[in-house]
Parts: C-alpha cells; structure tokens; sequence
C-alpha cells in the first residue's frame, strides 16, 4: 500500500497550496514516502522539496485512507494511507513554480471554495480549525469523484 504525507502551511491567515497542472487541483505540498522513512521524516521533506522552504514545528492533523474503487463503488481498484501534517511557520522564501505546479498563497477561507478533490478539503479544513486528529476514509471513483466518506476525530484531555 502506498503511503503519502503532506504539509498544510498556515501563515498569517493564508494557507501554502501547490496547483497541480493536470486538473488544475490545489493540494498541500506532499508525496511518497521513501522506505524507512517516518510519517514525519516524509512531510518535512517532502514539503522542502516542493517548496524550497522548511516547516517549523510540524505536527500530525489527519491520518486517512483513500480508496478508489469501480464506479458502483463495489470493487477496490485502489488504495493509499495519506498523513496530513500542519506548520504556523516556515524558514526559507517559497518557490513560485516547481515541477510539481504553481505554489500560491491563499486566504484559509479558500479551502472553502479553491478546486480540489472534497476529501482534501474535508481533510485541510479540520487541519486549519479544530483541535485534536482526525481520521477517515475516502471512497473515490477512477475520476475521483467522491462516493462516500466515513470520518472520526480525537481529541486529547
């Protein structure tokens, strides 16, 4: 099974999002992990290789499953772990391009209404306004239309 970190950076009410060239998506800068490698590890790295910046004080938001399956939603076709990690600072300026897309920051109320698949959204907004870690899993079609979500959250003390 693949495994995925990314890194929400929050500065200043505005929010670091990578916009992908394919469907034209903003994600938050991430990618594969390598083998041995910490989900931690991963997200700081990742979110330095994309960005040219490095996360201060990073922390885990959201661990979640997304699962692309036929479009009856009957038959897994596919399936990931994806961690999301958020950072209130940064050290290093951004780029403006990468291979990867255009980084732009964005007002966090834009996750609202930026394009991206729904389940990022459900993930990076509970990133940006609550307390504790969430968990879920994401049911897509090969189009990555979303079928269905099952979430849940802790919060400690």
């Amino acid at each position: 099974m693949q495994r995925i970190a990314n890194l929400l950076m929050i500065k200043d009410d505005h929010v670091l999002l990578l916009k992908k060239p394919r469907r034209g998506w903003y994600v938050a800068p991430g990618g594969k992990m390598e083998p041995g490698e910490s989900i931690y590890e991963a997200a700081c790295r990742e979110f330095k290789e994309e960005t040219g910046a490095t996360p201060i004080a990073p922390h885990l938001k959201g661990i979640y499953t997304m699962v692309i399956t036929d479009t009856a939603g009957e038959t897994i076709e596919d399936e990931w772990m994806l961690y999301t990690f958020i950072a209130r600072d940064l050290t290093g300026i951004p780029y403006e391009t990468t291979t990867e897309g255009v980084l732009e920051w964005h007002p966090v109320e834009s996750l609202a209404t930026l394009p991206m698949a729904e389940g990022d959204r459900t993930n990076l907004q509970f990133a940006i306004s609550q307390s504790g870690t969430q968990y879920g899993t994401f049911y897509y079609t090969k189009e990555f239309k979303l079928l269905k979500e099952v979430i849940q959250k802790s919060v400690e003390g």
